[in-house]
């Protein structure tokens, strides 16, 4: 879509909702169209039609770019309005798409991480609620027996659509052209590859980055990031990658959700990167910031528990799990730490098992002090799980504490399991060297022998950073610096080979 600037007259926004055209707002004189999917190729959420006697000017996309870039005054008002009109349609559940299904069933919950992380507005309809179920499937009998389904705006209806189909039906995801060269793949969209991607960009390499699941990584989970420097407050991991997606974006930066990397063809230049979906993508630099995940928990039934009982993340929406419920927090890092003070504020109790004899070699003080102090958080120490019961959902938790060598069982529906880190490097095979645990090796011997970049991996021209790169400092601000200074490197390797 280009963007327009009403002259006189009105422009109306519309919203194709279910119910019929539902007119967003108007905008007259002086006032302008477009959000945020204007910085890149998704789909437009919603239409726009003028009033009778309006006078516009259509600026295209191209002049739009250029105009964003030359007119920093007019770009900071424009980027301001697109902000804020995304926000109000994740607010307000406008220009979106209906979930219907249960409630705490997982596939409820994976599609409605999977649209918030990425930005998505939604309405959701509670199928286990007698009241929403009843007006629901009287509208879309059909999908009784296809829970849970996304229905779109115009009709579009997927029973039970896995992320990538989520991603290919709503527009979420742009394509890439298999036979373009572009100079930087970046894959991974957490704060090293967002960093990397915005700083590539914005220095004029043309840049696609390649996210598995929605931008932010593992800090995208994270409830609140307190000691992240310039934010006195804090901020949450989702909005703090939020806003470092759409720089990236602004710079030029192409984005491509929900694109799983299979493998990295290495014996080529260009490199080859490609996808479970059968696409490629092909880059003179290859920026490995794939990151890492969470460890799992060794007992019985734990993968029956996953996404429906057992989550990774401490967000909003999770945090509606936990009303006035006793849950657990399993770990004792930084990230459990703000996962236990967060879902405190909702949750009737958290219990933190916590492996070690106590927090105060993990965690950052501050947050240690917090818990101890908190009337609705208990810190058990040298406590693990070792039952989980219920179906088909989680009811009950069984733990024991290693110092007394006693067992007990809670009625817990709801465990937030944050524990170590296990690298995201399987695509790689036997690509780059790596250590004992699959984190990625770097600053060695290049292959003149001589000391190669800090950064930089056993094959040139390929750089890792961030979480999954070996003796990394899992902290979200080593991540961006890593991620921004690793584009100097690339600036030279680029340079030797135009020589």
């Amino acid at each position: 879509m280009d963007f327009f600037v009403c002259l006189s007259g009105a422009i109306e926004i519309i919203d194709l909702a279910e119910t019929g055209e539902d007119v967003v707002t108007t905008h007259g004189p002086r006032m302008f169209t477009g959000e945020l999917d204007l910085f890149n190729d998704r789909k437009i959420l919603v239409d726009g039609r003028v009033t009778d006697g309006t006078t516009i000017c259509r600026v295209a996309r191209a002049d739009f770019a250029r105009m964003m870039s030359a007119e920093p005054d007019i770009a900071e008002i424009v980027m301001r309005a697109f902000i804020l009109r995304r926000t109000a349609f994740l607010v307000h559940d406008q220009a979106g798409v209906t979930l219907a299904g249960p409630a705490n069933g997982g596939d409820t919950l994976r599609i409605t991480r999977f649209l918030g992380r990425n930005g998505y507005p939604l309405q959701r309809v509670d199928t286990d609620d007698t009241e929403q179920a009843d007006a629901f499937f009287a509208k879309h009998p059909q999908a009784r027996s296809a829970l849970p389904v996304v229905i779109h705006g115009d009709g579009t209806c997927l029973s039970n659509p896995n992320n990538h189909e989520v991603a290919v039906a709503l527009g979420l995801t742009e394509d890439f052209d298999p036979d373009h060269i572009y100079d930087v793949a970046v894959v991974g969209a957490g704060p090293a590859g967002l960093a990397a991607a915005t700083y590539a960009a914005s220095e004029g390499l043309d840049t696609a980055v390649i996210e598995q699941e929605a931008p932010g990584g593992q800090a995208g989970t994270s409830s609140k990031i307190e000691n992240y420097l310039g934010f006195p407050t804090g901020i949450s991991g989702q909005a703090l990658a939020g806003r470092a997606w759409i720089q990236a974006q602004k710079f030029g930066a192409r984005f491509a959700v929900s694109r799983a990397i299979t493998a990295l063809d290495c014996d080529e230049r260009p490199y080859t990167l490609r996808m479970e979906c059968g696409e490629r993508v092909r880059a003179r630099v290859i920026v490995v910031a794939s990151g890492a995940r969470y460890r799992t928990l060794d007992v019985d039934d734990y993968e029956k528990y996953e996404g429906q009982g057992i989550h990774y993340a401490a967000t909003a929406i999770e945090a509606r799990l936990c009303i006035n419920k006793d849950i657990i927090v399993v770990g004792g890092g930084n990230s459990a730490g703000q996962a236990a003070m967060f879902l405190s504020r909702h949750a009737k109790h958290v219990h933190m098992l916590v492996r070690g004899p106590s927090l105060a070699a993990t965690m950052s003080d501050y947050l240690v002090q917090r818990l101890e102090a908190s009337p609705r958080i208990t810190i058990h120490a040298q406590t693990q799980i070792t039952g989980l019961h219920g179906d088909p959902l989680l009811e009950q938790v069984s733990w024991t504490n290693a110092a007394a060598g006693e067992e007990s069982t809670h009625q817990i529906a709801n465990i937030f399991v944050m524990i170590g880190a296990v690298p995201n490097s399987d695509w790689l095979e036997d690509c780059l060297e790596t250590d004992g645990k699959g984190f990625v090796m770097t600053g060695g011997k290049d292959e003149n022998g001589d000391v190669a970049a800090p950064y930089a991996t056993s094959k040139p021209g390929i750089y890792a950073v961030g979480d999954v790169r070996s003796g990394s400092v899992k902290r979200v601000a080593s991540g961006v610096g890593e991620g921004s200074v690793v584009i100097a490197s690339v600036h030279q390797y680029l340079a030797s080979l135009d020589d």
